[in-house]
């Protein structure tokens, strides 16, 4: 589990943001559970020859993201 934070800002269209946060919390997820949840699986299905820290691929085969 990480310690540390850091932030990280997007811009998106609003439209799509609204549908967004609504569709997280119909799955009862916050926003930045998801976005997470999508970056830790875009670096395991991308990382190409870098090798990967454990916790990293543990954390993509967690049912739920309680971080």
């Amino acid at each position: 589990m990480e310690h540390r934070t850091a932030r990280l800002t997007t811009l998106i269209d609003p439209r799509k943001k609204k549908l967004f946060e609504e569709i997280c919390a119909q799955q009862d997820l916050t926003p930045s559970q998801v976005v997470r949840r999508l970056i830790r699986q875009y670096m395991v299905d991308n990382a190409g020859t870098i090798e990967l820290p454990d916790w990293l691929i543990r954390g993509t085969q967690r049912p739920d993201d309680t971080e």
